[in-house]
């Protein structure tokens, strides 16, 4: 079977005819400037040497070059193969505190920032997984269905803000309801004979959590769900900073009597919450491996066979094409443009050139 990958390359061969027009007008050109400047009976005197045919042979060549590139471009195959891709791996909800306190400066730029960065990397590094976003604070809500489109998934994270939610807070235990309710209708059915590998990550600095989310996650952990934390934010925490509409700052976070709010990680309570969902707690700080070791675990549950598909892989031939593209380019740059014998001219004399 021979086929062209590309073959709208081949609109591009109006370039060929181009090239023969621009290099004949340049011809008539250079001619009329050399009768100008030397006279109609010293041009043909003075040019003799030149070969006419071997400028035509040249421009053939050239215009035969650029047709072999364009072939090239348009990246000829023949033969094919089959392949199955199986599409395996596990399903995760990421779970995103979006409150307030998650605008904290103690880690630069902030802690949300630094959520967004480390989770677009996890995926890179798990491919194969189907993955869903849940924004918390007060309230949470479901911004990506589970999808085995990362690009869809990062695209879904580098919107999240303190404004995706209704409400400020930390309501852990709705969002795990969430999660679990996204699991049931978004994932893979399960039965006696298929059973999906469900994950939950929270990335949080667990402040301000109300009580219930230890008892969800510890049902969530019978059903077979497992759930991994990772606290951001520094033990010293940070002021959270408050801006207009412009993303100016106008000052930071005051509490009642008017002191400034300063905002501190519980990594105390996210420990509690991934032991009662049978997963591991890892504390964020920069250039650490915790995303690494995250993914390492992803590594260690069972893998579940999403979907597979055959691949037609064909092979690529245009490395023929270019092949003779360079030699026609060598071959018009040897041959020159001079003919093999004429008598060249040396002042009064004619002496024969070899």
């Amino acid at each position: 079977m021979f086929r062209f990958e590309s073959p709208e390359s081949f609109r591009l061969i109006i370039l060929v005819p181009i090239l023969l027009l621009i290099s004949w007008l340049y011809g008539k050109w250079k001619q009329k400037k050399i009768r100008q400047s030397l006279g109609t009976r010293l041009t043909p005197f003075l040019t003799q040497s030149v070969s006419i045919q071997k400028r035509r042979w040249k421009l053939f060549l050239q215009s035969l070059c650029l047709l072999m590139m364009l072939l090239a471009w348009a990246r000829p195959q023949m033969g094919q193969s089959q392949e199955k891709i199986k599409s395996e791996g596990i399903e995760v909800i990421f779970l995103v505190d979006v409150s307030d306190s998650m605008m904290a400066e103690d880690v630069k730029p902030n802690r949300l920032a630094q959520v967004k960065v480390e989770l677009s990397r996890l995926i890179d590094l798990s491919p194969g997984n189907k993955i869903g976003i849940i924004a918390f604070a007060g309230s949470a809500a479901l911004l990506c269905p589970l999808t085995n489109d990362p690009g869809a998934v990062k695209m879904y994270i580098e919107s999240l803000s303190t404004s995706s939610v209704s409400s400020q807070g930390t309501n852990f235990e709705e969002a795990l309801r969430l999660a679990k309710e996204s699991f049931e209708h978004g994932g893979v059915s399960t039965d006696e004979t298929s059973k999906a590998t469900r994950v939950i990550v929270v990335a949080s600095d667990g402040e301000d959590q109300e009580e219930g989310a230890l008892e969800a996650a510890q049902k969530l952990s019978q059903s077979g769900i497992k759930i991994f934390t990772v606290a951001y934010g520094t033990e010293k925490g940070g002021a959270i900073p408050v801006r207009d509409g412009m993303g100016y700052l106008r000052g930071y976070k005051k509490d009642h009597q008017g002191q400034t709010v300063l905002s501190t990680v519980r990594g105390e309570f996210l420990q509690k919450l991934a032991q009662s969902g049978k997963g591991s707690f890892y504390f964020a700080v920069f250039g650490g491996s915790h995303v690494t070791q995250l993914n390492d675990d992803f590594d260690k549950l069972d893998k579940t066979l999403f979907d597979s598909q055959i691949a037609t892989q064909y092979e690529e031939k245009f490395q023929i094409v270019l092949l003779f593209c360079f030699l026609f380019g060598i071959f018009e740059i040897i041959l020159g443009d001079r003919k093999t014998n004429f008598r060249l001219w040396r002042g009064r004399f004619e002496v024969a050139k070899s």
